[in-house]
């Protein structure tokens, strides 16, 4: 049996046809700057040699195959994307999952948030997600199963609305919180959507995605389920870890951990979160997250056709009948 499996999470950053137009301040991709993109993207998913790995922004399902195509180590993996939507007038960005282990059941996307969770009246798309994410339950060589999810939520781009502009500090700070608020929701509708997963299925459970948060934001604790005022002695339904902080092999000396570099600021705001069957402090943990690697180094070299989010690469290891023996 496999004891060894890598997660990777990987924003590639405005994947869409050659031609499409995408947003009013981004001119559409040329063939010669797609097929560059397609090649480096298909690269540098060789280079993250994961078994697992949830990706944001393709614009369209054949964006994906291509990217597939011209890999080494995934012509023939098993994948799902998001559909594009025949009626908009413009490709919207979504999440995908691509995978060397078996589906053990076929993807799904959770476009409505759950029960109770709304935004505010008045605005847009208050019951859904902006981008779905995507769930998939990936087969172990074992027979045991684990749920992955992909997710990609809100930017902190500033949500602008009715000509707003930027010299207005009102408008300005308007639009950053329906942002914010935003996020926040999705949020919570992610974490509702864990929880369930966590109840009705009770498989070990990987979020990759792009949060658009640090990882002791507001936001993200809300997805991790930290924190439980109500009773402390308890963990929540679906409590979720950050991989970065429990990997088992630590060298602060060497920590570059970043995916993203925003007015100057390096930030990491793409995590790969795994539920308590990995995190070896839990009774019930079934494996271990070993470590979590970056790949950051295009951050800084400006590529035109690199995505401008650094790939996060988790490898998990699973306890044996050796483990067992010895506990």
């Amino acid at each position: 049996m496999q004891q060894e499996i890598r997660f990777a999470t990987f924003n590639v950053c405005n994947l869409a046809p050659p031609g499409a137009k995408l947003y009013d301040n981004l001119e559409p991709l040329t063939a010669e700057q797609y097929a560059a993109k397609v090649d480096w993207t298909a690269r540098q998913l060789d280079q993250l040699d994961a078994d697992v790995v949830g990706l944001q922004e393709i614009f369209a399902p054949a964006t994906l195959r291509d990217v597939l195509a011209r890999s080494r180590r995934y012509r023939d993996a098993a994948h799902a994307c998001a559909p594009a939507e025949p009626a908009a007038e413009r490709l919207t960005p979504g999440v995908a999952l691509v995978s060397r282990l078996p589906l053990a059941a076929p993807a799904a996307f959770h476009a409505a948030f759950p029960a109770g969770v709304t935004m505010p009246a008045g605005s847009r798309d208050a019951d859904r997600f902006a981008r779905p994410p995507l769930h998939a339950q990936i087969a172990l060589a074992d027979g045991r199963a684990l749920d992955v999810v992909v997710v990609h939520l809100k930017s902190r781009r500033p949500d602008y609305r009715n000509g707003d502009c930027g010299d207005d500090p009102l408008a300005v700070g308007m639009a950053n919180l329906r942002s914010l608020i935003r996020r926040g929701t999705e949020a919570v509708a992610l974490r509702v959507l864990l929880a369930g997963l966590a109840r009705d299925g009770g498989r070990p459970r990987v979020v990759l995605g792009d949060f658009n948060d640090v990882a002791d934001a507001v936001t993200t604790s809300i997805v991790l389920g930290a924190g439980n005022g109500c009773a402390p002695c308890r963990e929540p339904a679906g409590r979720m870890f950050d991989s970065n902080q429990i990997q088992s092999r630590q060298d602060y000396l060497r920590h570059v951990g970043y995916t993203n570099i925003h007015d100057g600021h390096y930030m990491t705001i793409d995590h790969i979160l795994v539920s308590e069957e990995f995190n070896p402090a839990s009774r019930y943990a079934i494996g271990e997250v070993l470590d979590v690697t970056y790949l950051n180094d295009h951050l800084l070299q400006a590529l035109p056709q690199a995505s401008d989010h650094g790939q996060v690469l988790a490898r998990i290891r699973l306890y044996g009948a050796r483990d067992a023996a010895t506990a």
